[in-house]
């Protein structure tokens, strides 16, 4: 429906260009019945229509409709743009409902009935002149709101005309042009068509829902149960005023409940980018699976679950000797796997002033191997909040920048001079003084043993560390320490090439930052005690 019915809402109609390409997506996509256009609207619709059967460009598994009012002019000039066509739907259409009866044609139940059949019947004339393997569809447009009893009646009357049978079958198609009530009335409405049409066995039941109360989803999926056979709408849900139900969304909601809809929306983002390039519209950012943000988690409490949750999975694969693909996919907040759409979990968890130390740890452990110990995390969260007050977003890289400049301190007020210098380091005092510490094991021992001679009040409360690869840091040793001095607790982080080296650089650097605490809160620097 992308071509005809939301081409017709856009502020600036496709050209024969964007039209070439949108229909190329949705053939990309897998779909089969694909309706190309009103070629009696205009003539851009009329050459479009020619040009892809003149230029071969229909797949032989996909067959296009055009649609036409009942109106046998209108019917001649799309017959006229169908010429040597090797297989097609027309698609005819009247308004049945009382009101657009009475105010905007002026005519009876009778004569509306009566113009649909003589519409059908000169389409069925040309149809027999033109050859070729040609289909038909029926709307009773503003079906929704049109009397049930003569709803039936003309739809009957029309599979009569074209003789419907099993093996050609009409395409009854029940618009709600203007969604008027909620999706479970509509689908009654459906149901009762589908227990009381005649040729039930040669009729392919088709809903089309228009979203003026924003349930044109909930209605398809509704109808479906009811008895529908077919659904028509667009990508992403345009059309006029609120638009047609949103294909994409519905495809999905099926494929979440274990139904295959045939459709392929495995890079969902370059669907969106052509759509957007050929509507010249944008896809909102909340948009259901096709978002910038429906796969993102700002919230801290969001984020925790998420990072627990893929956790989880993972350690189940693990177990059971397969990758988190191979399982059935059950992550909190994440309703599908985002990989399954071509995102990524780099854009799961974002971090702006809504999160927490779960989010935060995540990123940082995906992103770069970063596993924060839990204290840690919870105090850098803090610190993230206050660089995010403002409203600003923090990209990973500028996340991972924040943590090592907060954490990595070896200059100030304790300056290491010699980190790689074997068989010894060397690490400079506030004073001039220069401690030589050899290296072996015990190194940030014996740096603390030595600082608590010159007078400082230190003491270790814990250390360690693990393997981090990752070329934004450099090195592949990363270690985490926790100091006391004079009784304030502070965390550094130390990065290098070998283990006693990130010890030395995660000890001076939580000392540094406990040195720069008191100093902030007492007379003068921090002297030894």
């Amino acid at each position: 429906m992308d071509l005809r019915d939301g081409n017709q809402a856009l502020a600036n109609p496709m050209n024969t260009r964007r039209k070439g390409m949108f229909f190329d997506l949705l053939v990309d996509l897998g779909f089969k019945d694909i309706e190309v256009g009103y070629p009696s609207s205009s003539e851009a619709d009329f050459d479009f229509v020619r040009k892809l059967i003149v230029e071969d460009r229909i797949p032989d598994d996909v067959t296009i409709s055009v649609f036409t009012p009942a109106r046998p002019e209108l019917i001649d000039r799309t017959f006229d743009a169908l010429r040597d066509c090797d297989q097609a739907v027309v698609h005819l259409c009247n308004a049945t409902a009382c009101l657009w009866r009475e105010v905007v044609f002026g005519m009876t139940a009778q004569e509306v009935h009566d113009m649909a059949v003589g519409s059908a019947e000169h389409m069925m004339r040309r149809a027999d002149a033109a050859g070729g393997s040609l289909r038909f569809e029926y709307s009773p447009e503003t079906f929704n709101v049109t009397e049930p009893d003569f709803a039936l009646e003309i739809s009957n009357a029309i599979a009569e005309v074209v003789d419907a049978c099993p093996d050609r079958p009409l395409i009854l198609n029940l618009p709600t042009t203007v969604e008027t009530d909620g999706p479970d009335v509509f689908a009654d409405q459906v149901e009762w068509m589908h227990v009381n049409l005649d040729r039930r066995e040669s009729i392919i039941l088709s809903v089309h829902p228009h979203n003026d109360r924003g349930t044109a989803v909930a209605s398809a999926e509704l109808a479906l149960l009811a008895g529908a056979d077919r659904v028509e709408g667009t990508l992403f849900g345009n059309g006029e005023r609120t638009g047609n139900v949103c294909l994409a969304t519905l495809a999905m909601n099926l494929v979440t409940r274990g139904v295959d809809a045939q459709l392929d929306f495995s890079d969902i983002d370059r669907t969106r980018a052509v759509v957007e390039q050929c509507n010249q519209m944008p896809v909102p950012d909340r948009h259901p699976y096709v978002g910038s943000l429906v796969y993102t988690a700002f919230s801290g409490t969001h984020q925790d679950a998420i990072a627990k949750g893929l956790a989880a999975l993972e350690a189940r694969a693990r177990a059971e000797g397969k990758t988190a693909a191979d399982l059935p996919w059950d992550v909190p907040y994440l309703p599908i796997d985002p990989r399954d759409v071509g995102r990524s979990y780099e854009s799961v968890v974002r971090v702006n002033s809504q999160s927490g130390k779960g989010g935060i740890g995540y990123v940082l452990k995906s992103e770069y191997g970063f596993d924060l110990p839990r204290d840690l995390r919870v105090e850098f969260a803090q610190i993230v909040q206050g660089l995010t007050e403002g409203g600003d977003e923090l990209t990973p890289a500028m996340l991972r920048k924040s943590f090592l400049d907060e954490y990595v301190r070896t200059t100030c007020p304790l300056r290491i001079l010699a980190l790689d210098d074997r068989p010894s380091m060397t690490v400079e005092l506030p004073d001039g003084d220069r401690i030589s510490l050899p290296v072996g094991d015990g190194l940030v021992s014996t740096l603390v043993k030595k600082l608590n001679a010159r007078g400082y009040d230190i003491s270790l409360d814990c250390l360690y560390g693990e393997d981090v690869l990752d070329e934004c840091v450099g090195g592949h040793e990363f270690v985490y320490a926790r100091v006391l001095v004079a009784g304030i607790g502070e965390w550094g982080v130390g990065r290098a090439d070998g283990r006693e080296s990130a010890e030395l650089v995660a000890a001076v650097s939580a000392v540094n930052r406990a040195l720069t605490s008191m100093a902030a809160s007492l007379p003068g620097p921090a002297k030894p005690a």
